[in-house]
Protein backbone atom coordinates (compact mmCIF):
# COMPACT_ATOMS: atom_id res chain seq x y z
CA UNK A 1 0.00 0.00 0.00
CA UNK A 2 0.99 3.75 -0.91
CA UNK A 3 1.82 5.26 2.24
CA UNK A 4 3.03 8.67 0.69
CA UNK A 5 0.76 11.21 -1.16
CA UNK A 6 2.07 13.60 -3.61
CA UNK A 7 1.94 16.84 -2.63
CA UNK A 8 -1.51 18.43 -3.38
CA UNK A 9 -3.39 14.96 -3.54
CA UNK A 10 -6.50 14.55 -1.88
CA UNK A 11 -8.05 11.09 -0.90
CA UNK A 12 -11.56 10.22 -2.36
CA UNK A 13 -13.12 11.13 1.00
CA UNK A 14 -11.92 14.11 0.98
CA UNK A 15 -12.88 15.02 -2.89
CA UNK A 16 -16.35 13.98 -1.59
CA UNK A 17 -16.63 16.52 1.21
CA UNK A 18 -15.73 19.19 -0.78
CA UNK A 19 -18.49 18.14 -3.62
CA UNK A 20 -21.31 17.71 -1.11
CA UNK A 21 -19.74 20.84 0.70
CA UNK A 22 -21.36 22.49 -2.33
CA UNK A 23 -24.57 20.68 -3.01
CA UNK A 24 -27.60 21.31 -1.19
CA UNK A 25 -28.78 17.64 -1.10
CA UNK A 26 -32.38 16.25 -1.16
CA UNK A 27 -33.86 12.81 0.31
CA UNK A 28 -35.37 10.79 -1.94
CA UNK A 29 -38.98 12.08 -0.56
CA UNK A 30 -37.85 15.77 -1.93
CA UNK A 31 -36.28 14.08 -5.20
CA UNK A 32 -40.27 12.59 -5.64
CA UNK A 33 -41.55 15.65 -5.05
CA UNK A 34 -38.94 17.79 -7.58
CA UNK A 35 -40.68 15.24 -10.68
CA UNK A 36 -44.37 17.07 -9.82
CA UNK A 37 -42.06 20.33 -10.24
CA UNK A 38 -40.38 20.05 -13.22
CA UNK A 39 -36.97 18.77 -11.75
CA UNK A 40 -35.44 15.92 -13.34
CA UNK A 41 -34.10 13.00 -12.02
CA UNK A 42 -30.47 11.85 -13.66
CA UNK A 43 -30.32 8.28 -12.99
CA UNK A 44 -26.20 7.63 -13.83
CA UNK A 45 -25.97 4.08 -13.28
CA UNK A 46 -24.78 2.16 -15.65
CA UNK A 47 -26.98 -0.64 -17.69
CA UNK A 48 -25.85 -3.30 -15.27
CA UNK A 49 -26.69 -1.85 -12.41
CA UNK A 50 -30.13 -0.64 -13.37
CA UNK A 51 -30.75 -3.98 -14.86
CA UNK A 52 -30.07 -5.67 -11.39
CA UNK A 53 -31.97 -3.33 -8.90
CA UNK A 54 -34.97 -1.63 -11.01
CA UNK A 55 -35.61 1.79 -12.55
CA UNK A 56 -37.47 5.14 -11.06
CA UNK A 57 -40.39 5.89 -13.46
CA UNK A 58 -40.27 9.13 -14.75
CA UNK A 59 -36.39 9.23 -14.36
CA UNK A 60 -33.90 10.28 -17.56
CA UNK A 61 -30.69 7.92 -17.74
CA UNK A 62 -27.53 9.35 -18.58
CA UNK A 63 -24.84 7.05 -17.95
CA UNK A 64 -21.45 8.75 -15.75
CA UNK A 65 -19.38 8.97 -18.88
CA UNK A 66 -22.05 11.05 -20.89
CA UNK A 67 -23.23 13.43 -18.15
CA UNK A 68 -21.68 16.83 -18.71
CA UNK A 69 -22.02 16.41 -22.37
CA UNK A 70 -25.40 16.14 -22.45
CA UNK A 71 -26.21 18.77 -19.91
CA UNK A 72 -24.03 21.36 -20.67
CA UNK A 73 -25.99 23.99 -22.75
CA UNK A 74 -23.21 24.67 -25.19
CA UNK A 75 -22.60 21.12 -25.76
CA UNK A 76 -23.03 19.95 -28.93
CA UNK A 77 -24.36 16.72 -27.59
CA UNK A 78 -26.65 18.13 -24.98
CA UNK A 79 -30.04 16.72 -24.60
CA UNK A 80 -32.70 18.75 -26.57
CA UNK A 81 -34.53 19.98 -23.47
CA UNK A 82 -31.11 21.54 -22.42
CA UNK A 83 -31.45 24.83 -23.22
CA UNK A 84 -30.29 27.53 -20.29
CA UNK A 85 -28.80 26.83 -17.11
CA UNK A 86 -31.77 27.11 -14.61
CA UNK A 87 -33.13 23.91 -14.37
CA UNK A 88 -33.86 21.61 -11.28
CA UNK A 89 -31.44 18.66 -11.92
CA UNK A 90 -31.21 15.66 -9.30
CA UNK A 91 -28.94 13.17 -9.76
CA UNK A 92 -28.92 9.77 -8.62
CA UNK A 93 -26.52 6.69 -8.18
CA UNK A 94 -26.98 3.41 -5.83
CA UNK A 95 -26.20 4.84 -3.05
CA UNK A 96 -25.69 8.40 -3.37
CA UNK A 97 -21.96 8.74 -3.61
CA UNK A 98 -20.71 9.06 -7.29
CA UNK A 99 -23.96 11.13 -7.67
CA UNK A 100 -22.28 13.71 -5.10
CA UNK A 101 -19.07 13.94 -7.20
CA UNK A 102 -21.45 14.22 -10.92
CA UNK A 103 -23.71 17.18 -9.08
CA UNK A 104 -20.58 19.03 -8.00
CA UNK A 105 -19.24 18.94 -12.07
CA UNK A 106 -22.85 20.13 -12.41
CA UNK A 107 -22.28 23.00 -10.70
CA UNK A 108 -19.24 23.86 -12.54
CA UNK A 109 -20.64 23.79 -15.59
CA UNK A 110 -23.35 26.67 -14.35
CA UNK A 111 -26.14 24.46 -13.53
CA UNK A 112 -26.87 26.17 -10.47
CA UNK A 113 -30.25 24.60 -8.80
CA UNK A 114 -28.42 20.75 -9.75
CA UNK A 115 -27.76 18.61 -6.82
CA UNK A 116 -27.86 15.26 -5.98
CA UNK A 117 -30.11 12.60 -3.92
CA UNK A 118 -29.12 11.32 -0.39
CA UNK A 119 -28.82 7.66 -0.28
CA UNK A 120 -29.52 6.90 -4.32
CA UNK A 121 -31.66 4.15 -5.60
CA UNK A 122 -31.48 2.21 -2.08
CA UNK A 123 -32.41 4.95 -0.83
CA UNK A 124 -35.19 5.61 -3.00
CA UNK A 125 -36.40 2.29 -2.69
CA UNK A 126 -36.11 2.14 1.32
CA UNK A 127 -38.61 4.74 1.46
CA UNK A 128 -41.20 2.98 -0.71
CA UNK A 129 -41.49 5.24 -3.55
CA UNK A 130 -42.20 4.00 -7.03
CA UNK A 131 -39.47 2.43 -8.88
CA UNK A 132 -40.43 -0.52 -11.96
CA UNK A 133 -37.96 -3.07 -13.27
CA UNK A 134 -35.72 -2.98 -16.02
CA UNK A 135 -36.99 -2.56 -19.52
CA UNK A 136 -40.62 -1.30 -18.11
CA UNK A 137 -40.41 1.21 -20.06
CA UNK A 138 -40.80 4.20 -17.74
CA UNK A 139 -37.67 6.08 -18.42
CA UNK A 140 -36.16 8.56 -20.73
CA UNK A 141 -32.78 6.89 -22.25
CA UNK A 142 -30.33 9.54 -23.66
CA UNK A 143 -28.24 9.15 -26.73
CA UNK A 144 -25.31 6.39 -25.27
CA UNK A 145 -27.37 5.47 -22.98
CA UNK A 146 -26.96 1.48 -22.70
CA UNK A 147 -30.97 0.36 -21.86
CA UNK A 148 -31.33 -1.89 -19.01
CA UNK A 149 -32.40 -5.65 -19.85
CA UNK A 150 -34.41 -7.76 -17.26
CA UNK A 151 -31.84 -10.21 -15.75
CA UNK A 152 -33.52 -13.51 -16.66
Amino acid sequence: MVTVRPQGARTIDEILASARARLVRVTPREAFGELSGGGVLIDIRPAAQRAAQGEIPGSTIVERNHLEWRLDPFSDARLPWVTGYDHRIVVFCVDGYTSSLAAAALLDLGLNRATDMIGGYRGWVAEGLPSAPAGAATVTLAPGAAPALALG
